[in-house]
């Protein structure tokens, strides 16, 4: 394995992006992976995800030339472009955090998973967001316990438990310095 961080830089890694979340989205995967293995929610488009990385550069994990993991990140200008995250932005408001990176989605291929690539993404998002931004924030699925523990797991810590659209939502956050 020749695994390397780094941000996303070209057309053709933003489409091995898109292609990993399509295959781990929740309506692609059995409820019996969702529960081992986890699962994302959004589906972003190549023009959104293209946006996101000119204004702040994903973190991807490649081996070789395929992207095996990546972290999205989000800066609050996007807040009304993605219809599901728009409460947590809104509850972002409401808790008063400043100075913050979103982390917008993580995903790890299932040919790379348990090789610590999670982690990885996460201390790769820590560097490249310090020391501009104080903090990275997400939101987890409160049903999604894999995502759940494995957030935890490297830093992060509970800001609140909200409900939106139906669900709940853990919002959480980790320092960056």
């Amino acid at each position: 394995m020749n695994l390397i961080y780094t941000t996303a830089t070209t057309n053709e890694e933003l489409i091995q992006i898109l292609s990993l979340q399509q295959m781990n989205l929740k309506s692609s995967v059995s409820s019996d992976e969702m529960e081992k293995e986890g699962f994302v929610t959004v589906h972003h488009t190549l023009d959104v995800l293209t946006r996101m990385n000119n204004a702040c550069p994903h973190i991807i994990a490649k081996d070789g030339d395929k992207v095996v993991g990546y972290a999205l990140s989000m800066t609050d200008d996007f807040k009304h472009e993605i219809s599901v995250l728009r409460p947590m932005f809104t509850e972002l408001e409401n808790v008063n955090i400043q100075n913050f990176i979103t982390m917008g989605q993580i995903c790890v291929a299932k040919t790379h998973r348990k090789m610590g690539i999670f982690r990885g993404l996460y201390n790769a998002m820590k560097i490249a967001s310090y020391p501009k931004y104080d903090a990275i924030i997400t939101e987890v699925d409160a049903t999604n316990a894999r995502s759940l523990g494995a957030h935890y797991a490297v830093g992060f810590e509970k800001i609140c438990t909200y409900s939106s659209l139906g669900q709940d939502w853990e919002l959480i956050s980790l320092k960056t310095g």
